[in-house]
C-alpha cells in the first residue's frame, strides 16, 4: 500500500491545477469541488518552449490537471505533459488527467497505407510521461479507451443533452445520426425519449468535406434532433440538417459535445436549416463565435462529480445514466 495513502485507499486531500487552455472550466469545476485552482506558472519562452513552475506542494497528494488538448493542440499537449512531469519530480501521490477533449483523437487508425496512428502515439505521452489516470468525454472512437495502459474513465456528455432536451418537451421527436458512426449515440440518445432514429447516409469527398447521398428513416412532419460527437466546420452536420429539413422534418435541432467550431463553421450554422445547435463547453467557445442559434452548456458538474468520486474511490458508473 502507498505511504501516500490513508488505510482505506483514499488519498488524505487533493489539488486541481490547470494549464492555459481552458481554464474557465477548470475553475467551475474547481468551484465546485470546494477547492481553489493551484498555483502554477504555464508560459512560454520567447522561441516558444514551455516553461512550467508548481508555486505550491503536492508531495503525497491526488493531484488532478484539467487540460484539453483543443487548439493550439500542440501547445495544449506538450503543457499537459510538463504539468505531470513536474508534478511527478515533485513526489504527488498520483496524477490525473482531465481531458474533456482529447486532440488527435480522429487519427485513431490507419485508413490507408503509411497513416500513423496518432492518438495511440498520444496515449504513449501522456503514460510515459507519468499520468496514472485519465478522464475524458466523449472520445471520437471509444478504443482509444484501449491505447492506455493506465485507467481511462470515459465519460459521456448524453446525460448533459438528454436533459436539456426534455427540457424544451418537443414533440414528434426523431433522433437523427448525421453519418454512420453515430448511429450509436443516436440510439442510445432516443431510449429516454422512446422515439425512433433515422440515419444520414454520406459520401466523403475528403478531409472536412462531405455531400448527403440518402436518408435513411421516417422524418416527414417530425421534430429532428441531430447528434453528433463534435462539430468541427459544421459541413458535415449543416449539410444533413438542410438535408432532413428538405425532405419533410417540420423543426431541425442539432446537438455536439464538442465545439471545435474551425473555420466557417459559425456561418454555416447560421445560415443553415438549424433552429438551435447545443454544444458543451468542452472546449472554450470565444464570445465572437457565440451566435443567437448556439447554445452552450456545462460539463462542470459532472466532471466534478467524477473527480470526487476517483478521489473518494467510489464508482462513477452512475455517472453514465
Amino acid at each position: 500500500m502507498s505511504v501516500y495513502k490513508m488505510k482505506n485507499g483514499v488519498y488524505q486531500d487533493f489539488k486541481i491545477f490547470a494549464g492555459n487552455a481552458h481554464q474557465e472550466l477548470a475553475e467551475e469545476i474547481a468551484s465546485i469541488m470546494g477547492k481553489p485552482i493551484g498555483k502554477s506558472e504555464v508560459k512560454s519562452f520567447s522561441d516558444g518552449e514551455i516553461s512550467v513552475s508548481l508555486l505550491e506542494i503536492v508531495r503525497g497528494l491526488d493531484c488532478f490537471i484539467i487540460q484539453p488538448t483543443c487548439g493550439p493542440v500542440n501547445k495544449n499537449l506538450m503543457e499537459l505533459l510538463i504539468m505531470i512531469d513536474a508534478m511527478k519530480r515533485a513526489s504527488a501521490g498520483r496524477v490525473d488527467v482531465v481531458m474533456p477533449y482529447y486532440g488527435y483523437a480522429r487519427q485513431d487508425r490507419k485508413a490507408k497505407a503509411r497513416d500513423p496512428i496518432t492518438a495511440k502515439l498520444v496515449a504513449n505521452l501522456i503514460v510515459a510521461a507519468g499520468a496514472e489516470r485519465v478522464l475524458a468525454m466523449d472520445l471520437h472512437a471509444p478504443q482509444i479507451q484501449g491505447y492506455f495502459d493506465i485507467p481511462v474513465d470515459h465519460l459521456l456528455g448524453l446525460p448533459v443533452l438528454v436533459q436539456y432536451f426534455k427540457k424544451k418537451k418537443l414533440e414528434d421527436m426523431v433522433i437523427v445520426a448525421p453519418d454512420h458512426g453515430s448511429v450509436t449515440r443516436a440510439r442510445n440518445m432516443a431510449q429516454p425519449f422512446n422515439c425512433p432514429i433515422a440515419i444520414v447516409d454520406k459520401r466523403r469527398q475528403g478531409p472536412n468535406q462531405s455531400e448527403v447521398m440518402n436518408i435513411i428513416g421516417d422524418i416527414e412532419g417530425k421534430t429532428a434532433v441531430l447528434i453528433d460527437d463534435m462539430v468541427d466546420t459544421a459541413g458535415s452536420i449543416t449539410n444533413a440538417a438542410n438535408a432532413v429539413k428538405d425532405m419533410g422534418a417540420k423543426e431541425v435541432y442539432a446537438c455536439a459535445t464538442h465545439p471545435v467550431l474551425s473555420g466557417q463553421a459559425i456561418q454555416r450554422i447560421r445560415e443553415s436549416a438549424i433552429k438551435e445547435m447545443v454544444l458543451l463547453n468542452t472546449i472554450p467557445v470565444p464570445k465572437e463565435k457565440l451566435d443567437s442559434k448556439v447554445k452552450v452548456l456545462s460539463v462542470a458538474p459532472l466532471f466534478a462529480e467524477a473527480m470526487n468520486r476517483v478521489f473518494e474511490n467510489k464508482s462513477i458508473s452512475k455517472l453514465f445514466d
